[in-house]
């Protein structure tokens, strides 16, 4: 092979590779740990969990948004400023193309400026528009560290499995059923499904990850 034509498969190669990635529709992960699925004992780690609250939280969940988290943490007798902290090590993915302002500011460091910004460039349809976006305002490294608290819905009728396996604690098993089942005429048939095979709460919580169009 000529070196001219090696080193243009690799850069097509390479394009690919970072396609997939911008269509991950998980925010990256810098250590952020998603509360509706993480172990009860990465949990129990965490700043101001007792044990009780931690049981509280794996009867409670999955919880369909921030607020409920907060919501929940507030009733166990936490103040807003432990639960923030909680935050800052586990959070609920939010939904950039849904999430309201008050869900938004529940980010650590996010305010009412993110939220506003959050707002202005729905809908969010990928990672680089996110980058390109937010990057603007905060710089790479902050906009990484929101990009992991937030999620962007994909089309389970389209998505790779990569794209389908940044759903946190998605087994490979689960991939590979929305996968076959396609195509999806609906999520709610989609959730019957995945129910059969693991439990409403389960299918709830992949669900709220995904459109079907």
């Amino acid at each position: 092979m000529k070196l001219g034509r090696f080193f243009s498969l690799v850069t097509v190669i390479a394009l690919m590779g970072l396609a997939g990635i911008g269509r991950a529709q998980v925010g990256k992960s810098l250590g952020l740990l998603d509360v509706n699925s993480a172990p009860v004992k990465q949990l129990a780690s965490l700043p101001h969990m007792s044990l009780d609250v931690v049981r509280s939280i794996a009867a409670a969940r999955p919880f369909d948004s921030a607020v409920a988290l907060n919501k929940h943490l507030l009733a166990q007798k936490l103040t807003q400023e432990q639960a923030d902290a909680f935050y800052a090590k586990a959070f609920v993915h939010i939904n950039l193309n849904t999430a309201s302002a008050e869900e938004i500011m529940l980010i650590p460091g996010a305010g009412k400026k993110m939220a506003h910004e959050f707002e202005e460039y729905r809908p969010w349809k990928s990672w680089e528009q996110f980058d390109k976006e937010i990057g603007k305002y905060v710089g790479k490294e902050e906009t990484a560290r929101l990009a992991q608290y937030c999620f962007i819905p994909i089309n389970v009728n389209k998505a790779t499995e990569p794209d389908l396996s940044t759903i946190p604690g998605l087994k490979a098993e689960t991939v590979g059923q929305l996968t076959k089942g396609r195509p999806w005429k609906s999520i709610d048939d989609l959730k019957k499904e995945l129910a059969k095979t693991s439990d409403e709460k389960e299918a709830a919580r992949v669900a709220r990850f995904l459109v079907a169009e």
